[in-house]
């Protein structure tokens, strides 16, 4: 929420009115926002862990061949993204590590 500081504010409350916006840090993206300009697209996330499973466990992620290796693959559960830092999969607004 943004914080208001009044100084010599007048009866109509417009005048010497200052306005100073806390940033909040997102517990999803781990970015710092505005609250008053959070919309339904301002976090990018995965919803799910980064996991290391073997090939065989994850047929629904990768088609093996035969000569395909057994070793542990390491991906996020959610989209198959190979890269720890690929961007997220989905959006939606961000969440304070304030907000319950």
């Amino acid at each position: 929420m943004a914080e208001l500081t009044i100084n010599g504010a007048t009866s109509n409350g417009v005048t010497g009115v200052e306005t100073e916006v806390k940033e909040k840090l997102c517990r999803r993206c781990k970015q710092s926002y505005d609250p008053s300009k959070n919309i339904t697209s301002s976090c990018r996330f995965h919803p799910s862990f980064f996991v290391c499973r073997r090939h065989d466990d994850q047929k629904r992620y990768y088609e093996l061949g035969p000569d395909d290796p057994p070793y542990a693959a390491k991906f996020y559960d959610c989209c198959g993204a190979e890269d720890p830092d690929a961007l997220g999969c989905t959006t939606d607004f961000h969440v304070s590590y304030d907000d319950e």
